[in-house]
């Protein structure tokens, strides 16, 4: 079950929570540099881990109140435990890591179970779980379930070794991702694409399995108190994003081995009322958003620039031609996308938070990532034709270098373009240079043929099923979330949940988007207000659940207030009593 087991201890000037960064470190704009840019130390690559995992998803820009009104970077001593761990049947590992600090209470054993959000790396819920649980002496054990950033050089025949660093495949055991591709193949791979098992359909799985690791763990730890059992373990689990997904997705999971459950705006496909799959929404998204938001006025900024906007206005008139909307004109055919969108299910909140992930043409990037994985497609068998690979200054393909792929661990969030990695599309053509491709993306969703029953069989697989009866469970979303509307995924979720009625408390949160980590762009920062303290605020309240038998908080819509460029306070939180 787990193999290439790691051991690290993090004391003095490096710790379990920021890896000494502390809170001056994690604000730098620029990353902890390394010594040698093409061969950095194992300690460099987890120390800049851990600074993009923390900005990531963290807002720590001064007057966000991270660390001030919620939030805890204190320095946190103790052991890292990390291992490759492998589902039966899975033709690819997960990376889990179990973090013990020195100040584990063995006599109240905890450990919170953190799944990565989106397609992260293994640090990618540190800011999630590890802030909250390390500090009050719980264990944590984070997963990367099947995605991570993993990468691995098809040209070159290298990839990432266990325990960070780049190997070239034939000279080391122990890389973290080796795909089945041509001999030929070139560019690169990654596991979330190109692992061909699916991780969404398994995401519980590798939540329960990496809490199997944590025990395991703590019994190499503090041998004197083994055996460390399900039995006699608080088990919470916590994640946001897909990371909230996976933790709804271990709810469901039979046995009495998970004690709670914290999901902070949760990519969940349900059976509730109004519910949608990430690949429906997304790629309808990808399709529409940009026209339908040259209609909305008011869009924060950046990303909306006069390129952009241009962009939409092609993207309108290929729609209108394609008979998908009406309109003689740019103004009239905004109006009927918008029309289309919010006849859908989408709000005047989502579409306007909606502009960053238009912006930075996040829609195409996760629907050709997606269908890959949904489809179980390898190298260069992608339906709609998109491949990865390093790219020259015109976008065409090129060798990634030696710099660039000591940097993946580190630096890339398991969804390229980034980390020197880019997205190409062989269907890009004048004049609307990505409607093709997407088209075709949607067209697994909802056409015929061999490649879209293929894809929505990968979908189906990731249906989710209630949680296990008598399970307390907290939902926490962003009313104004852009790229996981609760109207699709938490709140069908948490209704469907309630009815059957098991234990589930649901929190809207008014003026919360998606991404905290973009709150230090001063629009942003005006508009919207962070998710995290209301997570930290949902695990205080599982916690005294499970403590003191305190019932879960009632449902509710948190009525809050933007804090307009000044300093977060409470009073902007709103925070239930």
């Amino acid at each position: 079950m787990f193999s290439n087991e790691l051991r690290s201890e993090h004391r003095g000037s490096d710790d379990l929570l920021t890896a000494g960064l502390g809170l001056a470190g994690l604000r730098s704009m620029a990353p902890p540099a390394f010594a040698d840019a093409s061969a950095p130390t194992v300690d460099e690559l987890r120390r800049r881990a851990m600074w993009g995992s923390w900005r990531g998803i963290a807002d720590l820009a001064p007057g966000g109140g991270y660390g001030e009104l919620f939030g805890s970077l204190q320095s946190v001593p103790g052991r890292e435990y990390a291992a490759f761990a492998r589902l039966p049947g899975a033709k690819q590992p997960h990376r889990v890591l179990a973090q013990i600090p020195d100040n584990f209470d063995t006599a109240k054993r905890c450990v919170l179970v953190a799944p990565a959000s989106g397609s992260r790396g293994i640090y990618g819920a540190v800011s999630v779980a590890a802030a909250w649980g390390l500090p009050k002496g719980c264990a944590v054990v984070y997963t990367d379930k099947g995605a991570g950033s993993d990468y691995y050089d098809l040209n070159a025949q290298m990839g990432v070794r266990a325990n960070g660093s780049i190997g070239a495949l034939g000279e080391v055991s122990d890389l973290a991702f080796v795909p089945d591709a041509p001999v030929n193949a070139a560019g690169v791979a990654f596991k979330h694409a190109h692992s061909k098992d699916n991780p969404e359909a398994d995401w519980g799985r590798h939540v329960k399995q990496a809490a199997e690791f944590a025990l395991l763990a703590l019994a190499q730890a503090y041998p004197q108190a083994a055996p460390f059992t399900f039995e006699n373990t608080r088990i919470i689990a916590v994640g946001i994003s897909n990371g909230g997904g996976a933790v709804l997705r271990a709810a469901e999971l039979e046995g009495d081995w998970l004690d709670a459950v914290v999901a902070g705006e949760p990519s969940i496909y349900s059976s509730g009322a109004g519910a949608r799959a990430l690949y429906d929404y997304s790629t309808e998204a990808a399709l529409l958003m940009p026209c339908a938001q040259l209609h909305m006025s008011n869009l924060p900024q950046p990303p909306m620039t006069a390129a952009l906007q241009a962009g939409a206005a092609v993207r309108c008139a290929t729609l209108a031609a394609e008979g998908v909307i009406g309109g003689a004109t740019p103004a009239a055919q905004a109006k009927t996308a918008y029309e289309l969108m919010l006849s859908k299910g989408w709000t005047d909140e989502s579409l306007r938070a909606g502009a960053l992930s238009t912006g930075f043409d996040l829609w195409r990037a996760i629907s050709a990532t997606y269908a890959s994985a949904y489809g179980r497609y390898g190298v260069g068998e992608h339906p709609c034709g998109f491949n990865f690979a390093a790219q020259n200054p015109d976008f065409s393909p090129r060798a990634a270098s030696a710099i660039e792929r000591a940097a993946w661990i580190s630096d890339g969030s398991g969804i390229p373009p980034g980390a020197g990695v880019g997205l190409l599309d062989s269907k890009v053509a004048l004049p609307d240079l990505t409607y093709a491709g997407l088209k075709c993306l949607r067209g697994l969703w909802d056409g015929q043929g061999e490649d879209a029953r293929r894809v929505q069989a990968g979908i189906q697989a990731t249906h989710a099923g209630l949680p296990r009866k008598g399970l307390p469970v907290m939902v926490v979303h962003g009313a104004d979330d852009g790229l996981i509307p609760p109207a699709f995924s938490s709140a069908p979720y948490a209704a469907a949940a309630k009815a059957a009625g098991r234990e589930v408390s649901y929190w809207k949160v008014r003026n919360v988007q998606h991404f905290d980590g973009f709150l230090g762009l001063p629009d942003y920062g005006s508009r919207y207000l962070p998710l995290l303290p209301y997570v930290y605020e949902a695990l205080d309240r599982v916690q005294a659940r499970l403590d003191k038998g305190t019932a879960l908080p009632a449902d509710a819509v948190i009525a809050t207030t933007p804090r307009g460029g000044k300093p977060l306070t409470a009073e902007n939180l709103a925070m239930p009593k």
